[in-house]
This record gives structure tokens, C-alpha cells and sequence, in this order.
């Protein structure tokens, strides 16, 4: 067995094992008799417990229709937080203030053990993030001494405080594929050209910029967004002119972060911890956000415009 095939089993058990997860949320839903959408809400997690655990076994269309009840599900308002059981802040503080700082330790292994994983081994990426996600969960029950059946209800707890926004980064990947295929990009490029001039590095630059925060605004993601924007007004507004590819792409990309910072499109920013917070106002993150990003969106132009060319 190659390390492709040892990568694709890899992956497939870790997919499963979200589902799995997944799944427990769906019968944990069930049983809640209290819940006001009970049978809309199991079903959105049994939907997706079923993709991630058999996605590769179900022919692409029944995936595709699965998808739209999920959307329905989620337009009609179906998917709602049910009655979870409360924690008891006063061992929760007895707990932080035994564990101190070591209560990062789980956290921030995450991202050594998958640098290490993907530094030292021919694993991709997401396989290694996999691996450090098992090793950060081991190192979490050695540090809290924490029962399996507090590792479900708090896994229950987090997927039905995330929601529907469980599936957005699987989706926007997707749309990222879709817009490239569609040719998303050429399309802008020629709107673009009938409004900016062509040959001005500043306002390419600008246009370049802001194109990949609103695009990423609207994506969710700036990687998807990097890929048409870059085809529709990075090459023909910044590169043709003169523009470094090297200094420029960096900046655009990150740029694109910016929009990040703005939009619930990025669930894992800006809706998550919304939720897990238990914030009343969704929105409270990226209002506290949104001046830093506006002023880094300014910055970004500027230094592109000052060392891209």
C-alpha cells in the first residue's frame, strides 16, 4: 500500500468520524422532547452524518439532492438549538483554575503536530491536521480527565450552537470550484475594463484589493476568491503592468483576509465564536472587527502599490 492509498483510507476514516459525531448530535435531537423543531433539526444532522460518512459511496446526484433539503431545511428555519444540558460554572472555574495554562496545551498542539506531520512525513495537509486533531483530543482527556460521555455532550453542545454553519466551508469550497469552471473570472475581467483604465498601477492596485475582499465577503473564503480575482484583475490591471507576482499575490491574498474579517459567510471566524459565546447579537464579532479590516484593507493597498512595482 502506497502513501496515496495509506492518505485516501486516512481521510476516510477521519470523515467518518465526524459523521459519526455528527450522528450522535442527530440522536441526541431525538430524544429531546422539548425540542421545538426536533424532527427538522435530526434530520439536518442525519443528512449530514450520512455525506460525510458514505459520500463516497452515494452516486453524485442523490449527494447533490441531499444538499437541497438541507438548504430547505435551513431556509425554512428548521435547524434550531435544542435543550442542552447546562454546565456548572462552579466546577467549570475549579477545573480552570486547577488546569491554568495548561488548558491551551490541547489547542495549540493542534498546529504543531500538523506542521511536524506535514513537515517530516509525505502526508498532505489535511490529513495531518487530522492526525493532530486525534493527538489534541488524546492530550485533552489525559490533562482533564474528562469521561467519554462529556466528550458527546459537549460534541452535541458545539454542533448545535454552530447550526447549519456546520456545512458552510464545505460548501463555499465548492462554490470557490464552481465560479473558477464557470469562468467567473473572465467575466469580471471584462466588466472591469469597461469601467477602470487599463496601465494605472494604483488604481489596478486598489481595484485588485478591494476585489478580493468583497469577493471573499461574499465566497467566505479567500483562497476560492484568489482564483477568480486574480484571473479577472490581477493579471490584466496589476501583472501586465508590472506588478510582481510574488509581492502582489501575497498581499492580494491576505487582503482577501480582510474580507474574511467581515462577512458570516466565514462561519469558523466570525459566526463560531459568536455561538459558542452564546453572544445574543451573531453579528457582535465582526462589528468589533470591522474597523481593523477596513484599516488593513487601506494598508494592503498601499504596500502593494509601494513594493509591488
Amino acid at each position: 500500500m502506497d502513501m496515496t492509498q495509506i492518505s485516501n483510507m486516512l481521510l476516510e476514516i477521519f470523515y467518518i468520524i465526524i459523521g459519526l459525531f455528527m450522528g450522535i448530535t442527530m440522536i441526541f435531537t431525538l430524544k429531546d422532547k422539548n425540542h421545538k423543531t426536533r424532527i427538522g433539526t435530526a434530520l439536518f444532522w442525519g443528512i449530514i452524518a450520512v455525506i460525510f460518512m458514505l459520500g463516497n459511496y452515494i452516486p453524485s446526484t442523490i449527494v447533490g439532492l441531499l444538499v437541497v433539503v438541507i438548504a430547505i431545511l435551513s431556509a425554512t428555519k428548521q435547524i434550531n438549538i435544542g435543550t442542552l444540558k447546562q454546565l456548572d460554572e462552579t466546577f467549570s472555574t475549579l477545573k480552570a483554575e486547577k488546569l491554568g495554562l495548561k488548558i491551551f496545551i490541547p489547542s495549540l498542539s493542534i498546529a504543531v503536530i500538523a506542521m511536524l506531520v506535514a513537515t517530516f512525513t509525505s502526508f498532505p495537509g489535511t490529513v495531518a491536521i487530522g492526525i493532530s486533531a486525534v493527538c489534541a483530543l488524546a492530550l485533552t482527556f489525559v490533562l482533564t480527565k474528562a469521561t467519554s460521555k462529556e466528550l458527546l455532550e459537549d460534541t452535541n453542545r458545539m454542533y448545535q450552537s454552530i447550526g447549519s454553519f456546520a456545512i458552510l466551508p464545505q460548501l463555499l469550497a465548492s462554490l470557490g470550484v464552481l465560479f473558477t469552471t464557470a469562468g467567473v473570472g473572465d467575466k469580471i475581467s471584462s466588466i472591469i475594463s469597461n469601467v477602470i483604465p487599463t496601465g494605472n498601477a494604483l488604481i489596478g492596485v486598489a481595484t485588485y484589493c478591494i476585489g478580493m475582499a468583497l469577493f471573499t465577503i461574499i465566497m467566505g473564503n479567500a483562497f476560492a476568491a484568489f482564483a477568480v480575482i486574480t484571473v479577472g484583475i490581477g493579471v490584466p490591471f496589476v501583472y501586465a503592468i508590472g506588478g510582481d507576482p510574488l509581492v502582489c499575490g501575497t498581499l492580494a491574498l491576505t487582503a482577501g483576509y480582510c474580507g474574511t474579517l467581515l462577512t458570516p459567510m466565514a462561519a469558523n471566524f466570525n459566526m463560531l465564536p459568536a455561538a459558542l459565546l452564546e453572544m445574543k447579537d451573531k453579528n457582535a464579532v465582526i462589528k468589533v472587527q470591522a474597523p481593523i479590516a477596513l484599516t488593513l484593507l487601506v494598508v494592503h493597498i498601499v504596500l502593494m502599490y509601494v513594493w509591488g512595482f
